[in-house]
């Protein structure tokens, strides 16, 4: 009978404390932090759904939180974290993503005979007014009329418009190299804007997708920054962008056409950087998309110290990150609580998960660096609140 009321306890035990780190004093406040988080890891919630939880302090070089950290689960858009990492360490924050205007033939008498060529970049912010500037850039080429070719350059990254993984039904900008403020109206943009410059006596005779010629000329760059695209791609959890910056990777490869399998392999140099094996994870695109990503909250968190702990990565990361209570995803979060200001983090939501990975400052001043992956939840608000009351027991004294 005692072994029976023995086992019992050590069961219950086991189940109120799952966290597999060594609790601390309840005296000081990261012991009292894990007994409340033991609470909350123990409610109902938990017996139909899956999380994943980790927490580190930076600070003090140590775990203080761990559940389920090494499962391998669906990351939703925290997989931005990853991919923003990716490309600040392989690429930095000043890399360009370019789109290129190029002519090749002979001027005469302000007629070019020839072709004008433009190299998609995948840029996620190019606008229209650039491209009104590319064909005002013609104009001050002396050009005043046209009669060749239209060549769209778009071999910087693989042919499919979709990501590996995506559902038909996903409501998604197309992944091509040549977007205006993520629609796919170039050439409609551009040939426009030719006329609005006074480039009147146009006869281009066709547009072709094909690389450009060896001999054709750069006369304008549209130009943007990794720096730039980062904060509406983590604060605006942009898809688009996310997926540009996973390409440049892939491109970044020098293969022309490149595509996930190649952007794929510097996120996994990146990987055994933080000491950890690919092999345990998938990489399916850049967003978080795609129902075939598999990361797990371990993997976020080293990600993250490695970010932290690398200057320049951290310059560009941490300014892009929501803000609980104040901007971005979780503007509308945690507000009037103690976590409000002092969460920055990536938000992230796919039907049945809700992810959220980032920073927090502990109420003695300390960097805590920590990956909450909720699975199976019947709607996202139910992650969502159970997040915000880890990251306020993370905040407050």
């Amino acid at each position: 009978m005692r072994r029976i009321v023995l086992y019992l306890f050590i069961l219950c035990c086991v189940q109120v404390h799952a966290n597999d780190v060594v609790p601390d004093d309840t005296t000081t406040w990261t012991g009292r932090m894990q007994r409340q988080l033991d609470s909350l890891t123990a409610l109902p919630l938990f017996e139909t759904t899956q999380v994943g939880l980790y927490v580190r302090d930076l600070t003090s070089q140590r775990d203080v939180y761990r559940l389920n950290h090494r499962q391998r689960m669906r990351p939703a858009s925290n997989q931005k974290v990853v991919t923003a990492i990716a490309a600040l360490h392989h690429l930095g924050g000043n890399y360009p993503i370019c789109t290129r205007l190029l002519v090749s033939g002979e001027i005469k008498d302000s007629v070019l005979w020839g072709e004008v060529c433009v190299v998609g970049g995948m840029d996620p912010l190019l606008s229209q007014g650039e491209v009104y500037q590319m064909a005002n850039a013609l104009r001050e080429a002396g050009i005043d009329s046209i009669s060749g070719i239209l060549r769209l350059d778009l071999s910087m990254k693989s042919p499919e418009d979709w990501g590996w993984g995506w559902c038909w039904d996903d409501d998604m900008t197309p992944l091509r190299p040549l977007m205006v403020d993520k629609r796919d109206r170039f050439v409609h943009e551009f040939l426009d804007n030719l006329q609005s410059v006074g480039i009147r006596g146009m006869s281009i005779e066709r547009v072709v997708m094909a690389d450009c010629p060896e001999d054709a000329q750069t006369i304008y760059e549209a130009k943007h920054t990794v720096d730039q695209v980062l904060p509406r791609m983590m604060k605006k959890s942009d898809n688009f962008f996310a997926e540009s910056l996973f390409y440049q990777l892939a491109a970044f490869s020098g293969k022309r056409q490149a595509g996930r399998k190649e952007a794929g392999a510097y996120v996994d140099v990146l990987i055994r950087k933080v000491g950890l094996n690919p092999a345990n994870y998938q990489i399916a695109d850049g967003s978080g998309v795609s129902l075939y990503n598999y990361v797990s909250p371990e993997l976020l968190v080293r990600l993250l110290e490695f970010a932290w702990n690398n200057n320049s990565i951290r310059q560009s990361l941490y300014p892009s990150l929501p803000i609980a209570g104040v901007d971005g995803t979780l503007e509308k979060r945690m507000r009037k609580t103690a976590a409000e200001g002092n969460i920055h983090a990536k938000t992230g939501t796919v039907d049945g998960v809700s992810s959220l990975s980032g920073y927090a400052t502990s109420p003695e001043g300390h960097i805590l660096v920590f990956s909450i992956i909720n699975m199976g939840i019947p709607r996202a608000a139910v992650g969502r609140d159970w997040q915000d009351k880890v990251c306020e027991v993370l905040c407050k004294k």
